[in-house]
């Protein structure tokens, strides 16, 4: 992996090349972004070249790459840099009171002690600096920011922060205005399609994945990834969106059912893909992706006054989409737009899945 194999992110990689050559890099930043459009690869490739004893210069313009060669370097290939941390909420299982605990909704305050806060106080032992790279850093909960706040307060000169943050607005003030945003903007979309492409996935699916990712390659991937397991998300999506296109207030009830049993198997399909997200985590995933298809139908029939160079998501099922706006309006499905936005919000806060699903659907029920 190098600077140059991150898509569509020239502009924080510029930022970042130029702290560098100036040798103003930043004890604490923020990589800002929606999900999954590459901002912990873009801090793992920044975390290796602030750890390189030897540098090399761009051969064009262009930011510095780590050499390869280095003790440095040769310890993160194999995974073992010890001046290296990785700090997500899953840690919680290896803290001192968190063995056998679920995995947390939000980062809790022992995992920043006990692997960002103590480590902090002793000195790199490979390299010039220590990195952290904190993951869903919007799932600090306030004592977390609080104590991280002691650090960005007063760090040691050889320590560097990254929070990797897809809602800025859940930090303190105080922690933002302690660090340096970096802003990571979407994937464009030609980028995104030709991946899937390369995955295996046909050109309809490729398109109505990328789409429907809304510039996040790393969620497409993720259901691409599905998909080509046999996850069978697509035929999940073209029944849900045929389901909205006739839904009734006295079938309500009934679909929000189905769309959970869809969710559940979902969760199962990623489960048996491995990985290290938690169990809790991937249902998340799975209600969130049910209630994006929901809001994607939507989202075309606000767009359908516009015509179809708008780029619908549900482009394959253009019949579905018309019945739907024969019976909901553009401002109706706009305002129920925000309402499924909400709904994923309250997913991430752990409100009970099928009252947060059945008051959705009421409401774009009572919308029609």
């Amino acid at each position: 992996m190098s600077f140059r194999e991150i898509f569509c992110q020239d502009k924080p990689i510029a930022l970042l090349a130029q702290a560098f050559a100036l040798d103003r890099v930043a004890h604490a930043t923020i990589f800002s972004g929606m999900e999954g459009v590459g901002k912990f690869k873009t801090a793992s490739e920044w975390a290796r070249l602030l750890l390189c004893h030897e540098p090399r210069a761009p051969a064009v313009q262009g930011p510095n790459e780590s050499c390869g060669r280095c003790a440095s370097c040769c310890a993160w290939e194999g995974g073992t840099h010890p001046d290296f941390h990785h700090v997500y909420k899953e840690l919680r299982q290896f803290t001192a009171d968190g063995k056998g605990k679920p995995a947390p909704v939000d980062l809790p305050i022992d995992v920043i002690r006990e692997f960002l806060i103590e480590r902090v106080a002793s000195r790199p032992t490979l390299s010039a600096r220590k990195i952290f790279v904190v993951d869903e850093a919007e799932k600090l909960n306030t004592s977390s920011q609080n104590a991280l706040l002691k650090v960005l307060e007063e760090p040691p000169g050889y320590c560097c922060i990254i929070l990797l943050c897809t809602r800025l607005e859940k930090l303190l003030p105080t922690i933002k205005s302690r660090t340096q945003v970096v802003r990571f903007g979407p994937i464009d979309e030609a980028r995104v399609v030709d991946h899937l492409r390369r995955k295996g996935l046909e050109d309809f699916k490729a398109l109505f994945f990328a789409r429907l990712a809304q510039g996040s390659l790393g969620l497409a991937d993720q259901w691409g990834a599905l998909e080509a397991a046999e996850g069978r998300l697509y035929d999940t999506k073209r029944r849900i969106v045929a389901g909205m296109a006739r839904l009734q207030l006295a079938d309500t009830l009934d679909f929000a059912g189905q769309l959970l049993d869809d969710a559940k198997a979902l969760s199962e399909s990623w489960a048996g893909l491995g990985g290290l997200t938690s169990r809790a985590d991937l249902n998340r995933r799975s209600q969130k992706t049910i209630v994006r298809i929901l809001v994607s139908s939507l989202d075309d029939v606000m767009k359908l006054p516009l015509g179809l160079d708008r780029r619908p998501v549900n482009a394959d099922q253009w019949d579905c989409i018309e019945a739907l706006a024969c019976r909901i309006g553009p401002e109706q499905a706009a305002a129920r737009i925000v309402d499924g936005y909400e709904s994923m919000q309250w997913i991430e806060a752990g409100v009970n899945d099928r009252l947060n699903l059945e008051r959705l659907l009421l409401k774009i029920v009572k919308g029609m």
